[in-house]
């Protein structure tokens, strides 16, 4: 809603949302018609067009808000992940592409300008090497993220943008193989009573071109963050994407310190909008059948985390 705002080509002229104070904020700011949810949004304005939609919903709650949307041929952005069913997905992916409906799935990370350099930089250098890439942090308070079930883990729900950041550089991954651990956070102190997710997992995932990446997700450091990114060794040079901030590049010559220059999230919604207002899908970076592949390669590797084998792509 922020970035809309900032867009005079745009109207909010509809908002579903089960809670009401919700509903109620959205009608002061935007003067929006309400709905409880999405069957009675779509169903309200079937008579009218709405020119896209924005779907922001929790992992489980993915019903048939997309394939309404197919339904009618609206064009749709939604939040990552998109779902914990992968044959949803597998559907959903399939009718957009049978139609041609635009979409977008909300990996920010590819539209951010730090990102940009360090693709830029992975293409024009010598292939091969290792990657590090850490998100460690503490326990969002939303409700879904208490239980793997309803969040795929923190590799799936929060890692994903690193993990989809991973295919953006290097492209499909050969393999992956993943641990992970449980016991240092304490149900019913730490977390909720329900909680049953990995405190931290490791995957380790090939790539082309010998590109090793290993991935590190931990939800157990509360309060104290280290550095979270990636960080990528070149023949000759260090690529150090701190997360959403900075760039450090260092080489034999010299250190940059990159900082981050633009809002990821607006230039995702404005590519988003723009495309729906001209028709040109190639101002998204990550449309849903792409998104698709990202998300699979999560569960893969929650896959191995359960079997302990190695998942191969090839």
């Amino acid at each position: 809603m922020n970035a809309l705002e900032q867009m005079e080509d745009v109207e909010v002229v509809a908002v579903a949302d089960p809670v009401k104070e919700r509903r109620d904020a959205a009608a002061s700011r935007f003067g929006a018609r309400l709905y409880e949810d999405h069957t009675a949004l779509y169903d309200g304005e079937s008579k009218e067009t709405l020119d896209c939609v924005f779907i922001a919903i929790e992992p489980t709650a993915h019903t048939d808000t997309e394939t309404r949307a197919i339904d009618m041929g609206i064009p749709f952005m939604v939040e990552k992940p998109m779902t914990m069913d992968l044959k949803q997905a597998d559907e959903i992916a399939r009718r957009v592409e049978e139609i041609g409906l635009i979409t977008a799935v909300g990996f920010q990370d590819r539209y951010l300008d730090l990102m940009e350099i360090v693709k830029k930089e992975v293409d024009t250098h010598p292939k091969g090497g290792l990657v590090y890439g850490a998100w460690i942090g503490g326990i969002p308070g939303v409700w879904w993220w208490q239980k793997k079930s309803t969040c795929g883990g923190q590799l799936v729900e929060q890692n994903i943008h690193l993990l989809d950041g991973l295919r953006f550089l290097y492209g499909e991954p050969l393999s992956v193989y993943a641990t992970c651990s449980r016991g240092i956070v304490t149900p019913g102190v730490d977390a909720s009573a329900e909680y049953d997710t990995d405190d931290h997992s490791t995957a380790v995932i090939r790539f082309k071109d010998n590109v090793t990446a290993t991935l590190v997700s931990g939800c157990y450091c509360q309060g104290v963050r280290p550095n979270c990114g990636l960080v990528i060794t070149l023949k000759g040079m260090i690529l150090d994407y701190r997360l959403r901030n900075n760039l450090i590049i260092k080489t034999p010559g010299e250190t940059r310190d990159i900082d981050r220059q633009v809002d990821q999230t607006y230039l995702l919604d404005r590519a988003f909008i723009t495309a729906v207002e001209t028709g040109d899908k190639s101002l998204i970076r990550s449309p849903y059948g792409d998104a698709l592949k990202t998300l699979k390669l999560g569960f893969a590797a929650n896959e191995s985390m359960e079997t302990g084998k190695v998942i191969s792509f090839e």
